[in-house]
């Protein structure tokens, strides 16, 4: 199995990318990992809407790039579908047991996703309605992915 997470933005913040490092090769005990950045459009003081919608589609077009006909795309969105840390374990088990050998994770700017990054997700998945910055969200997931391979193995990790 294979495990991408595609981000939009540059990670800046040294004690995030320890974290997200710890995890990642904590995760590649399981699977092959691999962090994807694209850069980020540069978003206007009081942009208008038509200028957010366009800068959406252009990062849109990125991440939709980086994302194979194969994969499984599970987008990270407020109104996703949310999980218990077992029932996020479980998810990722099945879609594996279906054949998808490539699990993609998508995580947007700070405008979100364009409409046909959403479209192109098999699931969309929300960690709770409060707002986290997209950077301190890489490190929730790689740490959730982790969670869920050590509850699939039946490992203490997860208590």
């Amino acid at each position: 199995m294979k495990i991408k997470v595609v981000t939009v933005g540059k990670l800046k913040e040294k004690y995030l990318k320890d974290g997200i490092a710890e995890y990642s090769k904590r995760i590649s005990r399981f699977a092959k990992f691999e962090m994807i950045e694209l850069s980020d459009e540069k978003t206007p003081d009081k942009a208008s809407e038509s200028e957010n919608q366009k800068i959406l589609e252009i990062e849109g077009q990125r991440i939709l790039s980086k994302i194979a006909d194969r994969d499984f795309v599970i987008v990270l969105a407020i109104e996703g579908k949310t999980f218990f840390s077992e029932e996020f374990s479980k998810q990722l088990e099945e879609t594996s047991i279906k054949g998808f050998s490539t699990l993609t994770f998508i995580i947007g700017g700070s405008l979100g996703l364009s409409s046909s990054v959403k479209n192109r997700a098999n699931l969309s998945v929300s960690f709770g309605r409060l707002t986290l910055p997209h950077q301190l969200m890489r490190l929730v997931l790689v740490e959730q992915i982790y969670r869920a391979f050590t509850i699939q193995q039946g490992f203490p990790y997860h208590k």
